[in-house]
């Protein structure tokens, strides 16, 4: 018979050796997820590399990149160039914009500086709301109320527009940039402000001349994130921007998106194999490479000023 303690010692080993089993087979398991996104990653570039491929063997590239005309569906005299689609993405990303940026900051400063910690965690629950609406309710919401009540204001507005989309973008990208920029603020040292309030500043002059610039690789990172995520809107643009490509600034009439225009023709306006259809990989394309760049500048500029304290 087996004495107790030689009894403990096996079931330990038995223990040890089944320990050791895991930590060989955990690394290998998370390797393997990491390797799923990086493979889907590549999956989605190499489906839209192949089939941009066949789209520039028919079309020229040079006319897709310089070309001011976007008319893919006349028949005998089609015009591909991509600027039109360009312009009103940037429109909508540029008015977006202009409204997420000071809401945006204008909260995360509150949140941040000013918000006792009661009302944080009342408002900021709140805040990201906005964030879990879906973007087709979001396009409604510009469609049948916001348009209709900046046509009180703005006679000669059309029902299709970029002003009303470009703004409900920008309240949508709101809590992305108020919770990125707040963060960043919340990581400035506590000590930093004290130092600034024992030399007579205010608690506003603390805000915009320690926290601000403590945070800078932070809030610009949001921005550009912010910025990247106005570009990629689909469903807001599709509802109620229109479907006309338009060069230029124009935010009263109706306009034409990258992305509303490959939900346009995914819905059936081309057929299988046309080079309208394989357009929509190109314009995919083109729209991944603006995004990735925008992706890539928010990690250099938050590498480049972070600040380590």
């Amino acid at each position: 018979m087996q004495s107790p303690i030689r009894e403990r010692i096996k079931q330990n080993k038995a223990k040890q050796s089944s320990l050791n089993k895991i930590e060989v087979i955990m690394p290998k398991l998370f390797l393997l997820m990491a390797s799923f996104s990086i493979l889907v990653t590549v999956g989605i570039i190499f489906t839209l590399f192949k089939e941009t491929v066949l789209f520039f063997s028919e079309v020229s590239f040079i006319d897709f990149i310089t070309g001011t005309e976007w008319y893919p569906f006349f028949g005998n005299d089609p015009s591909y160039g991509i600027w039109p689609l360009l312009s009103g993405t940037f429109t909508i990303a540029a008015i977006a914009m202009l409204v997420a940026v000071p809401v945006g900051l204008a909260s995360a400063i509150y949140l941040s500086e000013y918000a006792s910690e009661r009302k944080r965690k009342i408002l900021k629950p709140i805040l990201e709301v906005l964030a879990g609406v879906p973007t087709v309710v979001y396009g409604l919401f510009a469609l049948t109320f916001v348009t209709p009540l900046l046509q009180t204001f703005i006679e000669d507005l059309s029902i299709f527009n970029a002003l009303s989309p470009g703004i409900v973008v920008g309240i949508m990208i709101i809590p992305q940039i108020t919770s990125l920029s707040q963060e960043s603020m919340n990581a400035v040292p506590q000590s930093m402000r004290d130092a600034a309030f024992a030399l007579g500043a205010t608690r506003l002059e603390v805000a915009l001349k320690v926290v601000i610039p403590g945070s800078f690789s932070g809030i610009v990172s949001s921005l550009v994130l912010g910025l990247s995520r106005a570009i990629g809107e689909t469903m807001i643009v599709s509802t109620a921007a229109g479907s006309t490509p338009n060069l230029g600034f124009t935010p009263t009439e109706s306009i034409q998106t990258m992305t509303s225009y490959i939900v346009q023709v995914s819905m059936g306006d081309a057929t299988y194999g046309s080079t309208i259809y394989y357009s929509i990989y190109a314009v995919g394309m083109t729209l991944f490479i603006f995004t990735l760049v925008m992706n890539v500048l928010a990690n250099h500029i938050s590498r480049r000023y972070r600040e380590v304290y």
